[in-house]
């Protein structure tokens, strides 16, 4: 009689950009137990460039899960094993060997079991992660593995099935919406703890906050703080006993932003020239536009559609502003194509997509495009791709009415313009001090591609094509 065998295949974490050596475990949509198809998409993980949703490469039954929401794992790491069909006859390749059999609960039962500060489920022991344990089946990988969150279960049918990772014991995953689990994530709150009051048993926002003021109540005696590694850390704020303060790990995008703004203030030598614009045509130009519905009638026109086509135009006129510093060949690289960035700030933190070559695109085309990059920012879907590349970057600072700033290049650009606030202000007009709409601009450059003439022009242009707008059209 033969029977079906099955066999084991790793799926490692992927590197989902250029050069990336680690993610972090946003949410796992598979439990131990779950049966799973090719191409289907088992989790989603938050590189230092963006949210990304893993699918897995095979047909099979989940065996294990290697790591919890919120652990950071590195490029190459086994974070998953999926039985899959094999040939009859053959030895099942998970066998465990008897030693390794007879040392699992033991080995489960060793640490002593604390219980964390933020709703991801009890972790075992102190900071330290867990040996990996191994089996004659399992030997042959050379490669460090990860240690995994509870002991495995052989693939053949068990009398007990394997605990889901970060799910509770014995009931379901709570229903929320992905904002409000973030929500949750964000104030360390297990959203099992949270009593629904949505329709169906769907946790709202309103609950999350009405349990975190429940929580903030002094209690005592004080809960000893778990220590938890780099590596295995959440993002989730952890409240200091006592004091009122929140710690929030520095991981993912933010930690990725801070880095880059350190090298970038450190390496760039940075350079801010400012200038008060009369924008009172473009604002009309702007409703214009609207009104018309000559761009399309489901593109979206704003002020910075008009500021970014302008400092496009100034681009064209003054190229060599769109250029990148090449310290290992020691020259200044001009780039042959604009690649606008538009900063964005989401939940995540400040993430700058670009445009690709934004130069060539039309009004229309720019309108459409700027739609979109910022849509797909919001909804948390902007792939590593799209901010890979860039050459310069808009940062929107009006849009918090902010008159202006001195932006931080975005490391290994030449230049970043920053767009205040639009107010009403006091101007001299034909002679006259009359109401205008005046805006303030802000462009930073890198002094070592960018002299003070060039940036000084490049600023000038953008400047005199949103006094006339109508120059847009004979320049670009």
């Amino acid at each position: 009689m033969t029977t079906e065998v099955r066999s084991l295949r790793e799926f490692k974490m992927p590197d989902v950009g250029e050069g990336l050596t680690e993610a972090e475990i946003l949410s796992w949509y598979v439990k131990p137990g779950d049966t799973v198809t090719d191409g289907q998409v088992v989790c989603e993980v938050e590189t230092a460039k963006a949210a990304v949703e893993l699918p897995i490469p095979f047909n099979g039954v989940v065996e294990q899960l290697f790591f919890p929401e919120g652990a950071t794992v590195d490029v190459g790491t086994v974070i998953i094993s999926v039985a899959v069909a094999g040939e009859a006859g053959a030895a099942p390749a998970t066998a465990p060997a008897p030693a390794a059999a007879a040392a699992a609960p033991a080995a489960e039962a060793e640490p002593e079991r604390r219980e964390v500060l933020v709703g991801y489920g009890p972790r075992t022991g102190t900071a330290q992660r867990r040996a990996r344990r191994t089996t004659t089946a399992t030997a042959k990988a050379a490669a460090p593995q990860p240690a995994p969150v509870a002991p495995a279960a052989p693939v053949a049918p068990a009398p007990v099935a394997p605990a889901p990772v970060a799910e509770a014991p014995a009931g379901e995953r709570p229903l929320a919406k992905p904002p409000v689990r973030k929500l949750a994530k964000d104030l360390g709150i297990d959203l099992r703890a949270v009593t629904p009051t949505g329709r169906d048993g769907v946790i709202t926002r309103e609950d999350v906050h009405a349990h975190a003021a429940a929580r903030s109540v002094p209690a005592a005696p004080a809960v000893e703080p778990v220590v938890v590694e780099a590596a295995e850390a959440v993002v989730a704020p952890v409240p200091v006993s006592g004091s009122g303060d929140v710690r929030v790990p520095i991981k993912g995008v933010r930690k990725a932003t801070a880095q880059a703004m350190v090298a970038s203030a450190f390496t760039a030598p940075h350079v801010t020239e400012f200038v008060q614009v009369d924008v009172t045509r473009t604002m009309k130009f702007v409703r214009k536009l609207k009104e018309s519905g000559e761009l399309g009638r489901d593109v979206r026109v704003s002020p910075l559609l008009l500021v970014a086509k302008a400092l496009l135009v100034a681009i064209k006129r003054h190229p060599e502003i769109n250029a990148q510093w090449d310290e290992a060949a020691q020259e200044i690289v001009v780039k042959g194509q604009v690649n606008l960035g538009i900063a964005a700030a989401t939940p995540r933190g400040l993430i700058v997509p670009n445009i690709k070559d934004a130069g060539s695109k039309t009004l229309a085309g720019l309108a459409t495009s700027l739609g979109e990059l910022v849509e797909t920012a919001r909804q948390g879907k902007t792939s590593p791709t799209d901010m890979q590349g860039g050459t310069v970057t808009i940062t929107n600072v009006g849009v918090f009415g902010v008159d202006t700033g001195t932006p931080i290049l975005n490391p290994g650009e030449a230049a970043i313009l920053a767009f205040g606030s639009v107010r009403e202000l006091p101007w001299v007009h034909k002679g006259k001090v009359v109401p205008r709409q005046v805006t303030t601009l802000a462009l930073s450059f890198d002094h070592r591609l960018v002299d003070g003439e060039l940036g000084s022009k490049v600023l000038a242009d953008i400047a005199g094509l949103l006094e006339f707008p109508k120059r847009l059209i004979t320049w670009g």
